[in-house]
């Protein structure tokens, strides 16, 4: 539980735009683990275990990485400078 609240603290400041190093990097670190605990699923993709579902979070984890690189040009709607 105490891991779900840590969690949802750096959802909330990372979608409010503070203290971009450390949130944005944390998200993207939560999302490519996840990502790549289910690459099992993945590959194959056609197999008794796939499911094409798992898929989507590999171009959101490309745009994570993206927005992570480029987080000093991320101004709109940010409360952080």
């Amino acid at each position: 539980m105490a891991i779900g609240g840590i969690q949802t603290v750096v959802l909330l400041a990372f979608a409010a735009g503070l203290f971009k190093f450390w949130t944005y990097g944390l998200v993207l670190l939560m999302h490519a683990s996840s990502t790549i605990s289910s690459w099992g699923k993945m590959i194959p993709p056609y197999g008794p275990q796939a499911s094409m579902t798992f898929w989507a979070a590999v171009p959101v984890l490309a745009a994570i990485f993206a927005l992570f690189l480029l987080r000093d040009r991320d101004r709109l709607l940010s409360l952080g400078r």
